[in-house]
């Protein structure tokens, strides 16, 4: 097990109608604020309504910045930084998902640089303050609701990029399962590959002796399994969408890659494909992630022969035999749930392999990959 240091001070409250109490959670740190969110579905909900007038029940003005989109843009960012300035905000709400959150993020750090906020996310520059965030989460996927890190989309270069920092991980985080319950399939099934792919991530790692966050990871990936075949076929089972939402924390507060190194490199190859052709990230993760274990499953036949009997339960002695057969079942649940498994499906073909290779070569640790490792990942993942 490797050195770790791990934080996560996100205070989380979980349950039916937490989403009421948000004011006095909010008035701890601020009387005016910016309320930040997505499109019309929180007010079609009632959510919005239930939202303000919780904020007003405690005397917290708003000033509202609505329009996120998934693979948040740097333009709206920038109008937010503008908008919380203008207006002497300190705090910002974030209601939606990991996009409206990533995009609170930004908004946060870029308030207090003098420069351009896209420096966090091109050049490594670290924030140095930020507006503290409060949260109520209604898609469970990105994790960002309890994560240090943001991602952000520059629409005018088509990179998507992101940055960490403690400073940007939200003060608290409201999870109301009930809220989920109208999602569209399709929604609910990229956000299950989003957070399975936050397991992914750490759990093929070259680290030893980490039989502790093993269990961690198989058995979170177990159970986000099992209740996504509930969900999918039932979808307002209330103790599924409890699973599902704490899983989607779990997978991407910290906690699960303690002691390990992580890799990431599936992240990176994806958000290429994000921001060339603006897909749904659980929906290119769903593609990508068994292509590159595929390519890279060699490297460590055992853990991907651990990986098919702790997760998939296949009782199979040849340890290669194992490894294609889970990287098959992976495949094969995407495809259950309703994601593609292919890039011809997303109506993407071989014209920007190179280029997008070119600007994620060098990703991974369990795997350090290349430009040429890359375009053939994409080429797996073609179909």
């Amino acid at each position: 097990m490797d050195d770790f240091t791990f934080q996560c001070a996100t205070k989380i409250i979980f349950g039916k109608g937490t989403e009421n109490n948000v004011g006095e959670e909010t008035k701890r740190f601020s009387n005016k604020i910016l309320l930040h969110y997505g499109k019309e579905s929180i007010k079609k909900s009632g959510l919005y309504d239930r939202i303000t007038k919780s904020l007003k029940q405690v005397g917290i003005s708003y000033v509202e910045l609505s329009g996120v989109v998934p693979n948040p843009r740097l333009s709206l960012v920038k109008n937010g930084i503008e908008l919380c300035k203008e207006n002497k905000i300190d705090f910002i709400l974030a209601v939606g998902g990991g996009s409206v959150i990533d995009s609170a993020k930004a908004i946060a750090v870029g308030v207090y640089h003098d420069g351009d906020v896209w420096d966090f996310f091109s050049k490594g520059i670290q924030p140095k303050k930020a507006l503290p965030i409060g949260v109520v989460l209604t898609i469970p996927a990105a994790g960002s609701e309890a994560s240090n890190a943001s991602v952000i989309t520059n629409e005018e270069i088509h990179r998507k990029s992101a940055f960490l920092s403690e400073l940007v991980r939200p003060k608290f985080a409201i999870l109301n399962p009930e809220l989920t319950f109208t999602l569209p399939k399709f929604q609910t099934a990229c956000g299950i590959a989003d957070m399975m792919a936050h397991v992914f991530e750490r759990y093929f790692t070259n680290s030893a002796d980490v039989d502790l966050t093993d269990k961690l990871c198989e058995a979170s990936l177990r159970s986000i399994i099992k209740n996504a075949r509930i969900v999918i076929a039932n979808q307002q089972n209330y103790d599924a969408r409890a699973n599902i939402m704490w899983a989607s924390t779990l997978a991407h507060n910290g906690l699960l890659g303690t002691g390990r190194i992580e890799d990431w490199a599936s992240h990176g190859i994806e958000h290429e494909l994000s921001a060339f052709y603006d897909i749904a990230h659980g929906a290119g993760l769903a593609v990508i992630f068994p292509a590159w274990m595929n390519y890279v499953y060699k490297h460590d036949v055992k853990r991907f022969a651990q990986f098919a009997k702790e997760v998939w339960m296949i009782n199979e002695s040849d340890d290669e035999k194992a490894a294609l057969a889970a990287i098959e079942h992976t495949r094969l649940f995407f495809k259950e749930i309703g994601l593609p498994t292919t890039l011809k499906e997303l109506h993407i073909n071989n014209e920007k392999f190179e280029q997008m290779a070119k600007r994620c070569e060098g990703r991974g640790s369990f795997v350090k990959l290349t430009k040429e490792d890359i375009i053939k990942i994409y080429e797996i993942a073609l179909g």
